[in-house]
């Protein structure tokens, strides 16, 4: 009877991969819905576009862009930053000047970095997860690994079916009982991950469904020469500046340190 052990143990992981798809597509949809629903209705600022689309990293450089559009801040071609004006207007813009140091000048890649870990931005990351714009940390994470699972625990139980058909079965237990039993776990697996493929939100890595919606949104926005340039980048990243000196610049913020 060492087919029984088999499907027992084809049950319990076909078992346990559901469950957990289950908890993470319920954690996931409470964590959405926590927000307000107005807050979904609203216009996006530059740095909430900028956090959903690529992150922190991408509110750093969207900044940086932004202050060298006004030659607040100098990005040379070498990939040095300069700070011009240390006056920031709001919170993440003095986060960016604060990261190039106190000597006014530093490689790129490093005030990007520092940028991207400041206070302001966990702030703004904060914010729009309440609002329910962004995913919750992790939640992509969690709801990908669980359907890895079930899809794990479908090709499983099939492995462990074959098995025991090839298994010396006790004489009266037709085989074709067997596999009937073998598939049931199975097919719990693939109803699992067909409910999941329609019930269960597809998450970015950074925006809820409710804040890609309303980035897709973003695509229409007309107000302005700057804004629209600006709103580009925080939705593409750099690859959308158009200079050949700041996108050079860019270039070299991910170089090695070079004396």
């Amino acid at each position: 009877m060492f087919w029984v052990l088999l499907l027992l143990v084809a049950w319990a992981l076909a078992g346990t991969a559901c469950a957990r798809l289950c908890l993470a597509a319920v954690s996931a949809a409470a964590a959405e819905t926590a927000g307000a629903p107005a807050d979904r209705e609203r216009a996006l600022t530059l740095y909430e576009a900028a956090f959903l689309s690529g992150g922190p990293a991408r509110v750093a450089d969207v900044t940086l862009v932004s202050l060298a559009r006004q030659r607040r801040l100098l990005l040379a071609h070498t990939g040095w930053a300069t700070v011009v004006d240390p006056r920031g207007r709001d919170d993440i813009e003095r986060s960016v000047i604060e990261a190039v140091g106190p000597g006014g000048q530093s490689r790129i890649a490093p005030v990007r970095a520092r940028a991207a870990g400041a206070e302001a931005v966990r702030r703004l990351a904060d914010g729009l997860v309440r609002a329910g714009l962004a995913a919750p940390e992790g939640a992509a994470t969690t709801v990908g690994a669980a359907v890895r699972g079930v899809r794990a625990a479908a090709l499983a139980g099939a492995a462990l079916g074959v098995t025991a058909l090839l298994l010396p079965v006790p004489s009266g237990t037709p085989r074709l009982l067997v596999g009937l039993w073998f598939a049931l776990p199975v097919v719990l697996s693939l109803s699992c991950l067909v409910i999941a493929r329609f019930e269960v939100h597809p998450y970015a890595r950074w925006a809820s469904p409710a804040g890609q919606r309303l980035l897709d949104a973003l695509a229409g926005d007309r107000a302005g020469d700057e804004r629209s340039f600006l709103t580009s980048v925080a939705v593409r990243g750099v690859r959308a500046i158009g200079e050949p000196e700041l996108r050079a610049a860019f270039a070299h913020r991910d170089q090695p340190w070079r004396e």
